[in-house]
């Protein structure tokens, strides 16, 4: 359900301190109860993809977008980011590529954070384009630590250094900074600092929020300086939150208490992994229009939201053990059943009341991810039966390395992403 190295180990020296700025602030809206998130007025647009209303317009067309994406994160057998091992830049990528044009997408949400130049070579000979998740790591008990802000930073400018070095910055649509806090991290940092409710940057301004949203709406102010400093021009930031903390409220079944809800406003648009079978979404109101909880949840986030949309991550685990009765969904789906669903989520967010706000829609993930979670040094060698984590592809692995599709899963996606 998640894409997190777990690992601290990963995160790079830090190369500068993060400070506060002041700075003339644009009006904008609350996205949460009481809370504000604005960016300066003075702070330039991106130069591609623009936040305009309730969506995302690509400044090369003049058209609105709507993105229709996989989850990308290439390591296959024998790889794990999990020391600090970047995926190998071999002949994979023809491989990978053929089967994502086989998906009819238009957007890859990237999560390793130094893809090799194969993978931008490969990028280059199809009309893609992508974001790139930069990992923040989400069990840190005190997220306003300054020492981990600081060395967070460090790797969140590597990874914008190697998009203008190695990437291809005109692809890029937005950078995602952090990925599914941990709820102990959320509560414990708010609990550290019960004092911090606000934030003044030099281009993001947050108001009546906790301490962990101020701590992101920090490391993406001090991103947003950086890029436009050193490269003269930025794109859209977001951080990428999940149900189970927030923001859609009030659920019976949310694992951090009301006051320690976070709300994940603190870019230029929202980005959320929505799962059909995610706490805040099983206890959803039926849909307007489906009478799905799937829906109903999407249409209360989208009431709060005044900013754009991005459902990051939505997906099935195949695992052929569910580890956790207690946990319905989170594995043991049989790949017969998978195409159903991800219909049902398709016309959940195509028909949603207050669709118009939703930018787009990415299944979680492109293949199979053998590394995780990561519980053993070997465990990149090993397809674990009972870890779901390794099973939320669209295609599985085979012995030579090469992708094969999970049943009518790839199809379908192809069929949903054909259609308005």
């Amino acid at each position: 359900m998640r894409w997190v190295p777990r690992l601290t180990g990963l995160l790079l020296a830090a190369c500068t301190l993060l400070g506060l700025a002041d700075g003339a602030v644009a009006d904008a809206p609350a996205d949460g109860d009481g809370k504000t998130a604005r960016i300066s007025a003075a702070t330039p647009e991106p130069k591609r993809f623009t936040v305009q209303g309730d969506g995302i317009v690509d400044q090369s067309t003049g058209k609105p977008v709507f993105f229709r994406g996989v989850g990308y994160s290439p390591y296959v057998p024998g790889e794990t980011p999990l020391y600090g091992g970047q995926p190998a830049d071999d002949d994979r990528y023809a491989d990978h590529f053929t089967h994502i044009a086989e998906l009819g997408v238009n957007y890859l949400h990237v999560f390793p954070l130094l893809m090799p130049a194969g993978f931008f070579s490969a990028l280059d000979k199809t009309d893609l384009v992508y974001g790139q998740d930069i990992w923040v790591n989400p069990n840190m008990p005190d997220l306003l630590d300054e020492a981990f802000l600081e060395s967070t930073l460090g790797q969140i400018k590597a990874v914008i250094d190697h998009t203008y070095k190695v990437g291809r910055p005109d692809r890029l649509v937005l950078f995602s900074v952090g990925d599914e806090l941990s709820a102990a991290a959320v509560t414990s940092t708010d609990a550290r600092h019960p004092e911090v409710h606000d934030f003044k940057g030099k281009h993001i301004q947050v108001a009546g929020r906790t301490a962990s949203e101020v701590a992101m709406a920090r490391l993406i102010d001090e991103a947003i300086d950086y890029e436009l400093s050193r490269y003269g021009q930025r794109h859209l930031y977001c951080h990428t939150s999940w149900t189970h903390i927030g923001p859609v409220a009030p659920r019976p079944d949310l694992e951090v208490e009301p006051a320690d809800l976070l709300v994940p406003d603190m870019g230029d648009l929202m980005c959320l992994n929505v799962y059909t079978y995610a706490r805040g979404v099983t206890t959803s109101p039926p849909g307007s229009v489906t009478g799905t909880t799937y829906q109903g949840y999407l249409e209360d986030l989208v009431a709060m939201a005044e900013k754009p949309v991005l459902i990051t991550q939505v997906g099935l685990s195949t695992s052929p053990i569910a580890p956790k009765p207690w946990v319905p969904g989170w594995g043991g789906h049989n790949v017969e059943d998978v195409p159903a669903v991800f219909r049902e989520v398709w016309r959940d967010v195509r028909t949603a009341k207050g669709k118009e706000k939703l930018a787009g829609l990415v299944f979680f993930e492109l293949h199979d991810e053998w590394w995780k979670s990561g519980e053993y040094p070997e465990d990149s060698s090993h397809h674990e039966d009972a870890d779901p984590e390794e099973w939320f592809g669209l295609y599985e692995i085979g012995t030579d390395k090469r992708l094969t599709p999970k049943g009518k899963i790839p199809a379908t996606v192809r069929e949903l992403f054909s259609e308005p």
